[in-house]
């Protein structure tokens, strides 16, 4: 019973995801690409903290870095949002 239930959630996931449409699909990619882009540009704040001598600096880069990412995060979560209000 229990198997047969895994296969039932399994197909439905699949059959789900089979539905997308191009323009979720087209979404989905400029998101990653946000976030990924918001990722490389923390990812160089936090280089740049780490090779500051000055606490106060690598504090203020270190926070840099996190709001970057979090924005980053934000406007990939708002894309992928509006493109599932379009369908």
């Amino acid at each position: 019973m229990r198997t047969l239930i895994i296969a039932a959630a399994a197909l439905g996931a699949l059959s789900l995801a089979a539905c997308e449409s191009p323009a979720d699909k087209a979404a989905e990619q400029k998101a990653d690409a946000v976030e990924a882009t918001g990722e490389a540009k923390a990812d160089a704040l936090e280089s740049q903290a780490a090779a500051t001598s000055n606490e106060a600096a690598e504090t203020q880069l270190n926070k840099a870095a996190d709001a970057t990412e979090q924005a980053a995060d934000a406007k990939a979560d708002a894309i992928e949002q509006q493109a599932g209000k379009k369908d």
